[in-house]
């Protein structure tokens, strides 16, 4: 996989306590607003301690970020805490560009996993994490992080899927129809479900949740997802 950048679009590692307030205040923007998901001294911390930490720029303007750092040693592992591009810089393939960027700099230093957690009902997330990336799912994390106060998860618990992604790897496809023995249907929208329909939000996440536990529960994988009919479960 291999991404080249738009025209003007520029990744720089994050070296200024200038950059890093930046950062932090643009990680704030894409999430609603919530300024303690990465707060500056933390960010600085894992920055100048050898971590990744990197801005995503059009020209001289910080229009994303992305923040990873390093498990344990005998892992050879990295886990990828935070990304975000800015409202207006979406469906531009800029995330991709970011991860393939946070791939290239792992690989550089011998890693050879990056994990992350993602929110099991944001179809597009799943899409791209599960068919453009190829990265794999390896646990269904129950309400992880607690109570988060930003515009994007505020009012709903925050269960995640843990995902390894194996760097040098080749993609893999989705499982052929006659492999897969369950399947798990995801909201199309969740993020405007949850503003205009709290309740219907809720009930997805129940539901969800309880599939997952039970079907993961009974040895099944999640190999692939589809738009329709969603995540799809195969036997290990």
């Amino acid at each position: 996989m291999s991404e080249a950048a738009p025209g003007g679009i520029e990744i720089r590692e994050l070296d200024t306590v200038e950059q890093i307030h930046l950062a932090s205040a643009v990680l704030a923007e894409v999430w609603g607003g919530d300024r303690s998901g990465m707060p500056p001294n933390l960010l600085r911390a894992l920055a100048y301690s050898g971590n990744y930490a990197v801005g995503l720029y059009d020209g001289d303007r910080m229009i994303g970020a992305s923040v990873a750092f390093f498990g344990p040693p005998a892992s050879r592992s990295m886990h990828s805490h935070i990304t975000g591009v800015l409202p207006g810089y979406r469906s531009q393939g800029l995330g991709r560009l970011l991860k393939e960027h946070q791939r290239g700099w792992a690989l550089a230093r011998e890693v050879g996993h990056i994990t992350w957690t993602f929110d099991p009902l944001v179809a597009r997330n799943a899409h791209f994490n599960l068919l453009v990336l190829g990265a794999k799912v390896t646990d269904y994390l129950v309400n992880q992080y607690g109570a988060m106060d930003d515009g994007v998860n505020r009012g709903d618990e925050s269960d995640r899927l843990m995902v390894s992604w194996a760097l040098a790897a080749a993609r893999p496809r989705n499982p052929h129809d006659d492999r897969v023995v369950a399947t798990v249907a995801v909201p199309r929208d969740i993020e405007t479900m949850r503003t205009e329909a709290p309740a219907e939000a809720e009930h997805w996440r129940r539901e969800v949740r309880g599939e997952f536990q039970r079907l993961m529960g009974e040895g099944l994988v999640v190999a692939g997802f589809r738009d329709e009919p969603g995540y799809l479960f195969v036997r290990a």
